[in-house]
């Protein structure tokens, strides 16, 4: 199991959600999904941003004043026919959930199969930081 500051990955992450103030529901909402998804591991990256990994990094979420940022780190590659993401950048694209009703549209759970999809047919390829050591683990 990742660590981070001395404490599992899922553990840093508890304490991390119960801190997320009256976005908290949203955070566990976005774990739950998460952890539904068969092959995906929970971790922390080496910015302190809860993240997942499947085949490589997947997505994160950060909790802010106004909502729950979703962000797929390879998002513009993404079909997202509900139009869903945001951003402009090369490759990642978010999502701005505010309530649980917002995590639970179908729309975003599609995002999360797609991501896991894509990861499985075309694993990322260059230097992420902290992957290496996550696929030496997994040997």
């Amino acid at each position: 199991m990742p660590t981070i500051e001395g404490k599992q990955a899922q553990i840093w992450i508890n304490e991390y959600v119960k801190t997320s103030g009256e976005f908290e529901g949203v955070a566990k909402a976005v774990r739950t999904l998460m952890q539904a998804v068969k092959g995906v591991e929970e971790y922390v990256n080496p910015w302190s941003i809860p993240s997942f990994d499947s085949n490589g990094p997947l997505c994160c979420f950060m909790v802010g004043k106004e909502h729950v940022t979703f962000a797929f780190m390879r998002g513009a590659a993404l079909p997202d026919p509900e139009k869903l993401l945001e951003g402009t950048g090369k490759g990642v694209r978010h999502v701005k959930l505010r309530s649980v009703a917002d995590v639970r549209r179908p729309g975003v759970k599609k995002l999360v199969l797609e991501a896991v999809k894509l990861n499985k047919k075309d694993p990322p390829s260059g230097k992420m930081v902290g992957m290496e050591k996550r696929k030496r683990k997994s040997k």
